[in-house]
């Protein structure tokens, strides 16, 4: 359990409590900067925002531990699965509430934007840990 937990759960476990709290912040701000001082969805809002950030983690999470050399390739395999479950989770809150005309629109947006920077960010950071390897065992 302990080499699970420093192998892949750690970071996950960060990362998903880093962007939630970020996400909330950051949605917060934009209430009070538009004159709402509560949040006119309460709970169900929060709850949301939750599990959208999960699937994001886990999007993350299977990109690093997926198999595959062509980097762009896996990226492509993870989005399509998580942005369907993304699809899905807002059609089940659909029966829950009304949803906005632009739900799936706004999702897609959202979701691809971030999924977008994210796999860049990781191509990036792919990209430059072989090179620092590679310049630490010339200097060895």
């Amino acid at each position: 359990m302990k080499s699970i937990w420093n192998n892949w759960l750690k970071q996950a476990v960060f990362l998903y409590s880093a962007l939630y709290t970020i996400a909330t912040i950051f949605n917060s701000v934009l209430y009070l900067l538009n004159g709402t001082y509560e949040d006119p969805n309460g709970n169900w809002h929060e709850l949301d925002r939750a599990i959208i950030v999960f699937i994001i983690t886990l999007a993350y999470t299977l990109i690093k531990n997926l198999k595959l050399k062509n980097y762009w390739l896996k990226a492509a395999v993870v989005y399509v699965p998580t942005l369907l479950l993304v699809f899905g989770y807002i059609w089940l809150t659909g029966l829950r509430e009304p949803l906005a005309s632009s739900a799936y629109r706004d999702i897609f947006i959202n979701y691809t934007i971030g999924y977008a920077a994210a796999s860049l960010v990781g191509w990036i950071k792919t990209r430059i840990r072989p090179k620092k390897m590679a310049n630490n065992k010339e200097n060895m």
